[in-house]
């Protein structure tokens, strides 16, 4: 068979595909209009996850999987947009990695909203600006967004997805070779986790400019062509400036896991779920191991416990930030929850990645 009959064998197929992605939007559109009428949400990440578990499940041919889930992520956008368009927020500056988190679950078809700001993000979806937010929470290597628990603490909006997102850098320039590179721009914590990388192309006279993201640093970049952007391969792709390393990062075991918010809590179990709440304790000798040892003799398994300053008069109380596996409907925490209700603020349920 030669080329033009396969090329030929190709379109008969997009034909096909064309065709029952056309049928899947009809019928999404009708589960739409259910759920508008009883004011169900349109994302359903539990639901999103199943399908795209299952198919990875099936997928016995040249399709990986890292292609189905980008694949199923792109038709899961443009269906949520047949259902109800909406506008989702994040922390920006667009190419951020944030902004990459956001496209990687809610494909590149919706309609975003970046915003200078975490507390801009909360803002947006309080003030209906935006149906969903989409923030950083922790970093494995740098800790947790004390900006994040601290206005989580305070708002009435709700942590219904995580996203983790492995990060790490690229080299990009105009210039074809490092050896012509005078300026690198990147955010200050960039360079301190890439400075294996650059001590070993650059010498001292190199200069390392700091700039307010990554993003920004590959704008700047594009500008002239003896400068370079220590950024992700997301952002430099976005302003199509060229990539001459990649991976450049000193460690890969680098990981950062982003929340989506929305003003409304997740009742929906999906049986690998996963609960984030604050904990504010009254002071007293063994009161938060009396606290922990319920969470034991429930056989509730803690996969976070940090301690964070309650930031609330002039003495050093603290609150607990505490992840746990499970739903908060699950019958073992609402007993706990009964108990502590003065105590605990629910932030969420939502299906476990991590």
């Amino acid at each position: 068979m030669n080329i033009e009959e396969l090329r030929s064998k190709i379109d008969k197929i997009d034909t096909q595909l064309l065709k029952l992605l056309n049928q899947r939007m009809g019928i999404v559109f009708d589960v739409g209009k259910i759920k508008n009428a009883s004011k169900e949400n349109v994302y359903r990440p539990e639901r999103e996850k199943a399908i795209i578990d299952r198919l990875c499940e099936e997928a016995k041919g040249k399709l990986d999987i890292k292609s189905i889930r980008a694949i199923f992520q792109e038709i899961f956008a443009a269906s949520r947009n047949i259902e109800l368009p909406e506008i989702i927020s994040y922390l920006g500056p667009e190419g951020s990695f944030t902004h990459q988190a956001a496209e990687n679950n809610f494909g590149s078809t919706s309609n975003y909203l970046a915003l200078n700001s975490i507390k801009a993000v909360f803002n947006s979806i309080e003030t209906k600006k935006a149906k969903y937010g989409i923030i950083p929470l922790e970093n494995n290597q740098e800790g947790v967004v004390q900006e994040t628990v601290d206005i989580l603490g305070k708002s009435n909006l709700f942590v219904v997805a995580e996203l983790p997102l492995s990060i790490s850098f690229s080299f990009a320039t105009r210039s074809k070779s490092a050896k012509k590179i005078t300026k690198i721009y990147s955010k200050d914590i960039a360079f301190k986790q890439c400075k294996d990388f650059i001590d070993e192309y650059f010498d001292d006279n190199i200069k390392c400019i700091p700039v307010n993201s990554t993003s920004a640093a590959v704008k700047y970049a594009d500008k002239d062509i003896n400068s370079a952007s220590i950024c992700s391969r997301f952002a430099a792709v976005q302003r199509g400036v060229p990539i001459l390393f990649d991976n450049i990062e000193d460690s890969k075991n680098n990981h950062t896991r982003f929340i989506i918010l929305s003003n409304k809590l997740n009742e929906i179990k999906s049986g690998s779920d996963k609960t984030s709440v604050l904990v504010n304790l009254t002071d007293g000798h063994g009161v938060l191991v009396s606290f922990l040892q319920e969470f034991h003799d429930a056989k509730i398994n803690l996969t976070k416990l940090e301690s964070r300053p309650a930031k609330k008069g002039t003495d050093f109380k603290y609150i607990f930030f505490i992840d746990f596996d499970g739903h908060y409907l699950d019958n073992n925490f609402q007993i706990i929850y009964k108990r502590y209700e003065k105590n605990i603020k629910i932030l969420g349920s939502f299906v476990k990645m991590i």
